[in-house]
């Protein structure tokens, strides 16, 4: 056999297109080098900085962590986000892969209509097989053991999709999951998601199963992306900074006007 052809010459030269958190992660770099945000000061809110950049607040706390983690701006609780060192002129381009919020929001797409297809053909010894899963699950939780569950709720999905026996839909699910152990930046957030206490809500998984039992397609699929929506409401709690402290910090102010005013 002879060797693997390499890639077409177009494909060698043409650039990897940055991803939209990069882009913003990019543009923010550029203003702190720039001195539009100086060393040791607090950037603008998350807020402002969506409307600024016209993109949804995920994608901005997307930015912010990929900027923490090349080290040129700081979070600090309570406080905000701090830029702390100008970038080099000749800095490589981010290239932290694929974040966690628009990894979820694709699984969300895709593996709602995997479960809706898998509730039409499972069978009884797969359903026995997913619920023994969601057993282990529950044990792992209430143990405490984050990593067990985490390893638990990649075999849930993963037997979920096998019942389709549609290879693609199998490959695509563990590729996500590859994708969610690998991209540095999957790794911060779904490590500040693990931090809060975070863990697989087995009772969302177990809605899952339930759908299947009763091989309700639609049902499936809603609970399956009910699931989902839980995980990017947890990510958006983990990542929160800024916006809620300062609330927190209000409010706690306010209580203690209310409480001199009182007493």
């Amino acid at each position: 056999m002879g060797e693997r052809p390499s890639a077409p010459a177009w494909r060698r030269i043409i650039p990897k297109p940055l991803r939209l958190y990069q882009q913003v992660a990019e543009q923010i770099a550029r203003r702190i080098a720039e001195g539009i945000y100086p060393l040791g000061k607090r950037l603008p809110a998350e807020r402002e900085l969506a409307v600024e950049h016209a993109v949804s607040r995920p994608t901005i706390r997307e930015a912010i962590i990929a900027l923490e983690m090349e080290g040129l701006v700081e979070v600090r609780l309570g406080a905000g986000v701090f830029a702390v060192t100008r970038p080099q002129s000749n800095r490589a381009k981010l290239d932290l892969d694929v974040g966690a919020f628009e990894l979820t929001e694709a699984r969300f797409l895709f593996e709602g209509e995997v479960a809706g297809l898998a509730a039409r053909v499972v069978t009884d010894e797969q359903l026995a097989e997913i619920d023994a899963l969601l057993g282990q699950m529950e044990l792992a939780v209430e143990a405490g053991d984050n990593e067990g569950a985490e390893q638990i709720d990649r075999e849930f999905h993963l037997a979920i999709a096998q019942v389709t026996r549609n290879s693609v839909m199998i490959a695509m699910v563990d590729y996500f999951w590859e994708v969610r152990n690998r991209s540095p930046q999957c790794l911060r957030i779904f490590g500040k998601s693990r931090d809060k206490g975070t863990m697989p809500g087995v009772d969302e998984h177990r809605a899952v199963l339930e759908a299947m039992r009763k091989r309700d397609s639609a049902a499936a699929r809603s609970a399956m992306r009910a699931h989902l929506t839980k995980v990017l409401d947890s990510l958006l709690e983990a990542t929160e900074t800024e916006e809620l402290e300062r609330v927190k910090a209000m409010l706690h102010e306010r209580r203690r006007r209310v409480d001199k005013l009182a007493s």
